[in-house]
Order: structure tokens, then sequence, then C-alpha cells
């Protein structure tokens, strides 16, 4: 595909500001995450990356309401909901346990049905 340079804006992508987060055994907490697309139905995704370990997939969302966790992040602790108005899919995490420190990424994939 060829585009030219007022074309190729590169306009699909996620913002994570927040930084580290520091919370108590048994506490809530929301890890934010903004993104940016020109896709009417993106897929948005949340990853755990522990020390010297690959990410490990949790959860995936899309802006038609369908909800993936993988078994390891049961929806009860880990959930996600779409803001359409601005756009951003927030992590909340409840109940947390010692193991839940790691980095958490955010990801955007646009979907074929454009």
């Amino acid at each position: 595909m060829f585009c030219s340079s007022s074309e190729c804006k590169g306009e699909d992508k996620v913002i994570q500001e927040q930084g580290d987060v520091i919370a108590a055994e048994g506490d809530t907490v929301t890890l934010y995450c903004k993104y940016e697309t020109t896709s009417a139905f993106p897929y948005l995704f949340w990853y755990k990356q522990e020390i010297n370990e690959f990410p490990k997939y949790v959860l995936r969302r899309d802006t038609t309401g369908t909800e993936d966790n993988d078994q390891e992040f049961p929806k009860d602790r880990f959930d996600a909901k779409i803001n359409k108005i601005q756009p951003s899919v927030p992590l909340k995490i409840q109940k947390l346990q010692l193991s839940d420190s790691a980095v958490y990424y955010c990801a955007l994939r646009l979907s074929s049905l454009q």
C-alpha cells in the first residue's frame, strides 16, 4: 500500500501515562489505557509481563461488546469496559494479590470488519 505523508499519520495507538501504582493486598486498582483509532471496531487487549517472562494474555474487549478473559485471569478479579465516549479501556484488578505485581500493557488491534 502506498500513501503520501499527509495520509500516513499513524493514528492508531494506545497511550498509558499512569506510571507505577502502589497498592496493598486486598485492594482494588485501576490501570488506565487511552486509545486512538480510525477503526470503527477495534479490539483492545491487556497483557501482564513479569520479570524475565514473556507477556501473558489477560483479556480482550471490543466495541461490539465481546469480552474474553484468559482462564488464569477470571473476570471477577480482572475486568475492563470500553469507554467509547472518551476512548479508553481501563483494567480493574480487584482483591489484589502479591502475584499480581507486574507490568501491564494495553494493546490495540484493528478489526477486519472496517
